[in-house]
């Protein structure tokens, strides 16, 4: 009897005592909250401390300063030696072609007709394409008007149809260049 009383006892204490399981690390995919410990963590393996207002911790500052040297870090769109979008950000950037004139867009442009005929350029058997048609045009296509292309390498463009006299209006955003019709470029 008493080895059955002991036999109970055990299974009893077993049962009773909390069952532990592993816990996630804190800031994990597991455990997404963000704990003291490890924003500390992560703010030292970007070079600053966390103080207690005793200056040493990391400042508004420090802050911008890093935030400055991580935007100066990233690469310019400008490859094609174009010029660059100007204004604010990625505002587009209102161009009008004469008679004769191409524009030629960089690697990452953007370009939309806003009026009148114009056809495809390019110096190569690859199209641009057209986002806006799901499909890539051909050199001498006609590009359609409020229609979005994307330039995904230079030497690629629009010009306005032999046919068309007045002002051809595009919108740019990226880096371009304009050509006339004997090659020379177009100062901006």
């Amino acid at each position: 009897m008493k080895k059955v009383v002991g036999l109970g006892m055990v299974i009893l204490t077993v049962l009773a005592s909390p069952i532990h399981a592993a816990a996630p690390t804190p800031g994990s995919a597991d455990d997404p909250v963000v704990t003291k410990s490890y924003l500390e963590q992560y703010v030292q393996g970007l070079g600053g401390s966390v103080g207690t207002g005793g200056g040493n911790g990391l400042t508004e500052s420090k802050i911008k300063e890093i935030i400055a040297q991580e935007i100066a870090k990233l690469p310019t769109n400008n490859g094609g030696g174009g010029t660059p979008s100007t204004g604010q950000g990625n505002a587009m950037k209102v161009v009008a072609l004469k008679a004769g004139q191409t524009i030629l867009a960089d690697a990452g442009s953007e370009l939309i007709v806003r009026n009148g005929k114009t056809l495809a350029v390019s110096n190569d058997d690859n199209g641009i394409p057209d986002v806006t048609a799901g499909k890539d045009l051909a050199a001498g296509t006609v590009v359609q008007n409020n229609h979005l292309l994307i330039f995904p390498r230079d030497g690629r463009g629009v010009k306005p149809d032999l046919k068309e006299t007045a002002d051809v209006y595009v919108m740019v955003r990226g880096g371009y260049v304009v050509q006339n019709a004997d090659g020379s470029k177009v100062p901006q």
